[in-house]
């Protein structure tokens, strides 16, 4: 059923709707509309809360623009973010066009940057078990370079960039049979150690072996970089694309997914635990993080410390 626009009525209303046709000239009907809506939202509040205001030049920021802003914010039943910020982006271009239009330069200076709502952060939602169950089968069945870096990000939890930047020497040995991942620089400027087990030591050497069998010359890295970082990034992002295909899985993935499972994964064959518990790592999700600014032995000295404390309680 077609929404029926009451009829509006205000001063200002004629020249709003010669800004719309001018800038929505080459636009679609639900661009159009949405602007059209906008404009309506904005003179009706000004009917109703300053009905004083019929000209452009007694249009202010504050109360006329900052009132809006806030009357925008109050609806009941209330207005995501994205459509309220779609409306303020679209008011601001309205009044840019106004400027223009009607020589006011002032109405341009209405509108601030912060004025439009920053979008919640959002993350990607975490797979289901049996997604991750068959991603992890199939990237087994592949056995190359990428789907071992990705293997890689799903049991440590690392992040994609930080993996395409381990070194080739990025085991560190804690302690016998105790092995741990350097992590280096990555998105928190800070470099960790994450422990892992003998099944991820076994990831890391057969990256290694793919690493002899390149053609690039050695650079000190875990993975060769035939043209770039980028490039490296794109690769990897692709091969988890394929095996979403092969597997039938209809909606997008993402490398970062695999972070929210590598917390979960508990050392196998009652192997103890190193360092603290999930809840209270920082940095990464499923590995310890400690501050490289003190030297390499204080850092495996720490560890032993906190895996001797974690054993002990």
């Amino acid at each position: 059923m077609k929404r029926i626009r009451l009829p509006l009525v205000h001063p200002l209303a004629e020249m709003f709707f010669a800004a719309i046709q001018s800038v929505t000239t080459s636009m679609s009907d639900s661009t159009k509309g949405r602007y059209r809506t906008t404009a309506e939202y904005f003179l009706r509040y000004l009917a109703e809360h300053h009905p004083d205001v019929r000209a452009l030049d007694q249009l202010r920021r504050d109360p006329h623009v900052l009132g809006w802003l806030a009357w925008l914010a109050s609806q009941h039943p209330p207005l995501v973010k994205s459509t309220r910020s779609l409306h303020v982006i679209s008011l601001r271009r309205l009044m840019e066009e106004l400027a223009w239009l009607h020589e006011r330069p002032a109405l341009v200076r209405l509108f601030h940057p912060d004025d439009v709502p920053q979008p919640a952060a959002r993350l990607p939602r975490p797979l289901t078990p049996e997604q991750d169950r068959l991603i992890q089968q199939q990237l087994l069945r592949r056995n190359d370079l990428t789907s071992n870096a990705l293997l890689l990000i799903r049991y440590t939890g690392i992040r994609i960039g930080e993996c395409v930047d381990l070194s080739f020497d990025c085991l560190r040995l804690l302690a016998p049979g105790q092995w741990a991942l350097h992590v280096p620089l990555g998105k928190l400027n800070t470099e960790r150690v994450v422990p892992i087990d003998d099944s991820v030591c076994q990831l890391v050497h057969r990256l290694r072996f793919f690493r002899f069998l390149s053609t690039v010359p050695t650079d000190g890295l875990l993975l060769a970089r035939r043209r770039n970082r980028s490039a490296l990034l794109r690769e990897l992002r692709t091969a988890l694309t394929q095996v979403r295909t092969a597997l039938g899985i209809t909606r997008p993935l993402v490398p970062h997914m695999f972070r929210h499972y590598a917390a979960s994964r508990t050392m196998p064959r009652g192997s103890k635990r190193i360092g603290p518990r999930p809840s209270e790592y920082r940095g990464c999700l499923c590995g310890q993080s400690f501050n490289m600014r003190h030297s390499p032995e204080a850092r495996d000295q720490s560890c032993l410390r906190k895996a001797s404390n974690s054993s002990s309680g």
